[in-house]
């Protein structure tokens, strides 16, 4: 185990790891002889053995696969991830329903790939053992993929210049907390060269203008505060595109226009949601591209030649996909796309193709390919959900709860995604917590609801609590700082509608969520235990102040923006009196908890002080841990591990 310093009432590491390990002996010897054992990379305390029976009912539906598209390769194809083995990797797809070639190999999953404009070489980006210090690797040899960055630090967004040579990407190498700007020949020899960046900073490269000569470069300073510059290719001289800035409002991404001096921004300065506008600097022109509506565009690509703008909205967590004809003025609704989530939109070369990831509730996430001149749909890709009744899939129900304070003069109302089984009278509840916290529940495929509603009858509400993403930029700092149990207190209220259903059974409430959703399963079994049979966690935080202090530097900043800056004496206290470690005496109801030995986000001494503070008070914790994974479980092999365990513990709640 990789302890840290608690910095709390003189306890070291080492005194800490001491007593950690002498709780683990007593549970050890109180316990069955299942008490610790291990398997692999997997670590197990306190779990039972997990029922065969529920294991091969479970199975079914972890056979699932998905295919993420990833980017139209320069011969018209598709690049896109997917998964054969136990990690996802890159394939190739040369048309629709074509065979899945397979690209990369590794035992750790390829996070994302970006295809050169020209060849058919490829950057793509992965990790070890979910450490996250993410590098590139170009593919497009016969030697096999080569190595283009280095070290303990983190890279990404690699974005291409025209020329099919060079790459534009971000790292963090000069002093490990800033984000820099980067050039490199891909095809070549030759180190990245630094070409914006010397201060503490966040650089994000967009965009390549058409003749390569200029980079868009986004300046990341908080939520609210961001702007726009071009960067000289050569020299990294950075001129700040006029209109470009972003003061009480948050800048998203952006594109430069086929004219190469037009900019368009995705941005919500003016209002509470993300619209797509459109910036000359030198006619001054700003005019919003997409048409007026209460919800944020997400999403979007231009066609090379201008003349289409696709971009997506998030209508109350579900995908709409619209097509703009900016030379007949017109709007384009494309038929026949599964109602869920839509992602990353990216026009062919041409500019009349567009492809993009499509999932739903009840189907696996696959690549689609939208023709424009012929108004026609086309899946490419067609996964598997596994040896289940496709007809047996629920798909969930949007509803709203009042929660405990007013909005307007009424009760504020907020959204959840319900799960509902076929079973008569009352059913087991799991509320599953999203995490981020700026994240948001959607209708996206997950198997493992799908097993609890069918298999185990549960009933899963998946809530969007305040500061949640998707509902405006007001509704998502309403969590901010020292309002953080403000958003516990929703849970409050949801369990009090739960509680008000005939079809739900009260007194079987199951709260679970990973990473900030851990840290309000966390907080709702200290707030609401005598209202709960039990809670999951999953990389969640424990304790704040450790949490900052210890979360990798390159974050550390943005996260103090959201919960509160833990060097301040007041908030410190704050962050103390909520954290769910300083009160674990008051969790009772049975725990598992889950967490990756290498996560450099949410590091695992959150879960193993937060186990040892918890079964010290007597309370029943499983823990799993992970020695080969980060911030979640990639792995295939883990990731079943931790889905059956969950299954057996919620399994044992039902009862």
């Amino acid at each position: 185990m990789n302890h840290r310093t608690l910095n709390r009432g003189g306890h070291t590491a080492c005194a800490y790891a001491l007593a950690l390990a002498a709780a683990f002996t007593a549970t050890a010897q109180t316990a069955t002889p299942t008490a610790h054992r291990e398997r692999g990379a997997l670590v197990f305390e306190g779990i039972p053995p997990v029922d065969a029976a529920l294991a091969q009912r479970l199975d079914r539906y972890l056979q699932s696969r998905s295919a993420t598209f990833l980017d139209w390769t320069a011969d018209g194809g598709l690049l896109i991830k997917t998964r054969f083995g136990d990690t996802e990797q890159v394939h190739q797809v040369a048309a629709a329903g074509g065979e899945r070639f397979q690209r990369t190999f590794y035992p750790d999953p390829v996070s994302w790939a970006r295809a050169a404009k020209g060849g058919t070489g490829f950057v793509f980006s992965k990790d070890q053992g979910g450490d996250e210090n993410y590098q590139l690797y170009y593919a497009g040899g016969a030697a096999g993929p080569r190595q283009l960055t280095e070290g303990a630090f983190i890279h990404g967004s690699a974005v291409w210049a025209h020329d099919g040579k060079r790459l534009a990407f971000y790292g963090n190498d000069r002093d490990t907390l800033s984000y820099d700007i980067y050039v490199v020949d891909a095809t070549g020899t030759a180190a990245p060269r630094l070409l914006v960046g010397g201060h503490e900073d966040t650089w994000y490269p967009l965009d390549w203008s058409f003749d390569d000569s200029k980079l868009l470069a986004w300046r990341f300073l908080a939520a609210n505060e961001s702007y726009l510059y071009s960067a000289d290719t050569s020299t990294g001289a950075l001129t700040q595109i006029e209109g470009g800035k972003s003061k009480g409002g948050g800048i998203r991404t952006a594109r430069f226009a086929a004219n190469g001096r037009g900019v368009y921004v995705l941005t919500d300065e003016d209002g509470e949601v993300a619209q797509l506008k459109f910036k000359d600097p030198l006619t001054h022109e700003d005019r919003r591209v997409t048409p007026a509506s209460p919800w944020e565009v997400e999403d979007f690509d231009v066609s090379a030649d201008g003349r289409y703008v696709a971009y997506i909205l998030n209508e109350d967590g579900r995908s709409r996909l619209r097509v703009l004809d900016t030379i007949g003025q017109t709007e384009i609704t494309p038929a026949g796309i599964p109602e869920g989530l839509i992602g990353n939109p990216r026009f062919d070369k041409n500019g009349t193709r567009l492809a993009m990831s499509v999932e739903s509730a009840t189907a696996p996430r696959d690549a689609y390919v939208f023709d424009i001149e012929h108004n026609k749909l086309e899946q490419w890709t067609h996964s598997e959900p596994g040896p289940i009744d496709p007809n047996s899939l629920v798909t969930p129900e949007l509803v709203r709860f009042p929660t405990w304070d007013r909005e307007s003069g009424h009760p504020r109302m907020l959204s959840a995604y319900v799960y509902r089984p076929v079973e008569a009278g009352a059913v087991p509840v799991v509320i599953d917590i999203h995490g981020g916290p700026e994240s948001q529940s959607r209708p996206g495929w997950d198997p493992f609801v799908q097993f609890l509603v069918h298999e185990l009858g549960y009933a899963v509400v998946s809530p969007n609590v305040r500061g949640s993403s998707g509902y405006g930029k007001s509704f998502l700092a309403l969590d901010n700082g020292l309002l953080r149990e403000d958003a516990v207190r929703d849970i409050g209220s949801l369990l009090v509608w739960v509680g008000a259903q005939p079809q739900f059974d009260r007194d079987k409430v199951v709260v679970m969520g990973a990473s900030y959703g851990g840290y309000m399963a966390l907080a709702s079994m200290v707030a609401y235990g005598d209202r709960l049979r039990g809670g999951i966690d999953m990389a969640g935080i424990s304790n704040f102040v450790n949490f900052l202090s210890t979360t990798a530097g390159y974050r550390r900043d943005l996260r103090r923006a959201e919960y509160g800056d833990e060097r301040d004496t007041r908030m410190r206290a704050f962050l103390e009196h909520i954290s769910p470690l300083d009160n674990a005496a008051r969790i009772k109801k049975p725990l598992f908890v889950a967490a990756g030995k290498n996560d450099p986000k949410v590091p695992v001494s959150e879960s193993d002080q937060l186990v040892w503070r918890a079964r010290t008070s007597g309370t029943e914790v499983w823990y799993l841990l992970a020695k080969d994974e980060g911030h979640g479980f990639a792995k295939k092999a883990n990731r079943d591990a931790y889905l059956e365990t969950a299954a057996s513990f919620l399994q044992k709640m039902a009862r």
